[in-house]
């Protein structure tokens, strides 16, 4: 479950500031597949980072129930000191995850070597999302929170990660960002549409598609 409570959130930007979400309440049960619309800085990723937990509203409550992902994609949470292997072991505390089960998950899905052990810092932003993605899938999630995370890698490993996502969707709920109306199509049972500040809720995702479209 999911449920926002007259939530607001904006930034100050250097001529005053941007209004992402005004007072906005919607409330979700467990099994839904979310998908959510909006252009270019409407807030797509914000909300999934309110959702997540890993960034504070400025006014109202976010009430969660169930285990939820950091969204896939988001490497921010990495420290670039440390190795990927121990990022990973402190993560997996964490969430109280077996931590030899998910290293050797995440070294043969993320196909990075020896660079597992080498500092985070020295990773590229495609390495950084394959360990983020793979830690996703090795540790056990009610809720995966996706923003536009199918692009990681070369086309092979595209291919991997898609056949993992949807493994893990046949038994887990999905909150996904996505600007691929296929993707959306495939995953949501009902749309959140961005829009000035407001959240517009579409249970027909057909009629949320053609008005974002517009």
């Amino acid at each position: 479950m999911i449920e926002f409570q007259n939530v607001s959130k904006a930034y100050a930007l250097g001529s005053g500031k941007k209004v992402l979400l005004d007072k906005v309440s919607f409330r979700f049960e467990k099994g839904l597949n979310i998908g959510i619309l909006g252009v270019n800085g409407a807030g797509k990723s914000t909300a999934l980072r309110l959702i997540a937990g890993s960034e504070a509203a400025d006014k109202g409550s976010i009430l969660r129930e169930g285990s939820f992902s950091w969204p896939l994609g988001f490497t921010a949470g990495f420290n670039s000191s440390l190795s990927g292997a121990e990022n990973l072991r402190f993560i997996c505390r964490i969430y109280a995850a077996n931590i030899p089960k998910v290293l050797e998950e995440v070294a043969d899905f993320s196909e990075l070597g020896d660079a597992l052990y080498e500092p985070v810092l020295t990773y590229s932003t495609g390495m950084k999302a394959r360990l983020a993605f793979a830690l996703s899938m090795s540790i056990q999630f009610d809720v995966y929170l996706v923003d536009e995370i199918m692009g990681v890698g070369d086309r092979l490993f595209q291919k991997k990660c898609q056949e993992a996502f949807v493994e893990k969707s046949k038994t887990s709920s999905i909150i996904m960002v996505s600007h691929n109306m296929t993707t959306i199509r495939d995953y949501s049972d009902v749309v959140l549409l961005l829009s000035d500040g407001q959240v517009h809720i579409y249970d027909d995702v057909e009629k949320a598609i053609a008005v974002y479209e517009k």
